[in-house]
């Protein structure tokens, strides 16, 4: 049993933000009935690669857990049923853009009447708020607004994007983060509110120092390819077999091992890299001195060498690699789930983080469209057979 047993979730989010933070609610426990629009259903169902026979590969894993119910949200009767549903839910996750529910007669201010315990989660590019929270605002926009996308990339060349939308994926983790601490205060209170999780404030927030180091000396962080600036040596450094590994030896005892490996013990005393600021200053030299190093030997030994010193080091993987590892397969960190859709199971990454007492799990991979409506209608707001046709021959499901 999940830690989120027996907390219902409406998710009316599309597309990767709003679905992603559903997702983690569902992998924990919840009872996440998404909304999707009757025929079409949410566009995750045709994102990303698909198999042979087109079905999509994404799809199964933002949708996990999840139960599929349509509603054509431009009918009044539509907009009755959610107003229906709300009475009996505890979170609600929308990421229409800014005053979208609002046009529904959906909005915050309606909704919290019906149920005063609501807590409404709402995901946008910018915010409720603001000058700009009418604007659309896709991940790639508000990743770089929140200042990630001018510092990743090499200097001599333009930034460039993460291959993942990393701001959806933050903003959904602030959303769910929000959620578990409106539901504490709940707990406490009694009362319901609204989370309000920006895409650009998310991707702000894990951008360190940047801002203090600017108002506070006037520093500009640039683009600085595999490297941190100052931080040495933390690199990607070539091996003899043509791979790449990932040193983090920039803490002097971690150098010390480092260098004693590496058979010149005597640079952790040279006064260039004898200490944290000493070996930032330093930076390319003492890369380029690990470099020709790891050129002699495969990756693989590298990183066992390493290991048995106690200097943090990995290799850069793909899918195949993980796949392979086993610290991932004794862990299962990536686990195979049947789907119905595909007829096989497909792999993908497990529940994080693990919990000793109440582990989340996933029960099964994205729902076909429509799947439980006729559950959750029944189930949640009494509906008979004759409800159910009357409402899917108007079009409202």
């Amino acid at each position: 049993m999940g830690p989120l047993e027996g907390i219902r979730v409406l998710e009316m989010g599309q597309l990767i933000a709003g679905p992603f933070c559903g997702q983690l609610l569902a992998d924990f426990g919840a009872e996440v009935v998404k909304i999707e629009p009757p025929k079409t259903g949410d566009a995750m169902r045709q994102w990303g690669r698909t198999d042979a026979d087109g079905n999509t590969l994404w799809w199964p894993v933002i949708a996990r857990n999840k139960k599929s119910l349509t509603l054509n949200l431009r009918d009044k009767r539509a907009q009755d049923i959610v107003k229906a549903l709300v009475a009996k839910t505890d979170i609600l996750v929308e990421n229409f853009r800014a005053g979208r529910m609002e046009d529904w007669g959906l909005g915050y201010d309606v909704l919290a009447k019906i149920n005063p315990g609501l807590i409404m989660v709402r995901i946008t590019g910018f915010g409720q708020s603001g000058p700009y929270s009418g604007r659309a605002g896709f991940a790639s926009v508000c990743e770089a607004m929140g200042g990630l996308r001018e510092i990743s990339g090499y200097p001599d060349r333009p930034p460039v994007r993460m291959g993942i939308s990393l701001g959806d994926t933050l903003a959904g983790q602030n959303g769910f983060q929000g959620a578990l601490l409106a539901l504490q205060h709940r707990h406490r209170t009694g009362e319901g509110q609204m989370v309000d999780a920006s895409i650009y404030e998310s991707v702000l927030s894990v951008m360190e120092s940047l801002i203090s180091e600017y108002d506070g000396g006037g520093h500009v962080r640039e683009r600085s390819g595999s490297i941190l600036p100052g931080i040495a040596p933390s690199n990607a450094y070539p091996t003899k077999d043509g791979g790449t590994i990932i040193i983090g030896a920039n803490q002097d005892s971690l150098f010390r091992r480092l260098t004693a490996l590496m058979g010149q013990p005597e640079l952790a005393d040279d006064e260039r890299f004898r200490d944290h600021r000493a070996r930032g200053r330093h930076q390319a030299e003492i890369d380029a001195i690990i470099g020709e190093w790891s050129r002699t030997k495969p990756a693989k030994e590298l990183v066992e060498e390493l290991a048995e010193v106690a200097v943090p080091a990995g290799p850069a993987y793909r899918a195949k690699e993980m796949l392979e590892d086993r610290h991932f397969q004794a862990r299962e960190s990536v686990t195979r789930v049947e789907d119905a859709t595909l007829g096989r199971p497909i792999a993908m990454q497990n529940v994080f983080p693990r919990l000793s007492a109440s582990p989340g799990a996933i029960r099964h991979t994205g729902p076909a469209l429509g799947q439980h409506t006729k559950q959750v209608l029944a189930e949640w707001l009494g509906y008979d057979d004759d409800d159910i046709a009357r409402l899917k021959t108007d079009g409202v499901i």
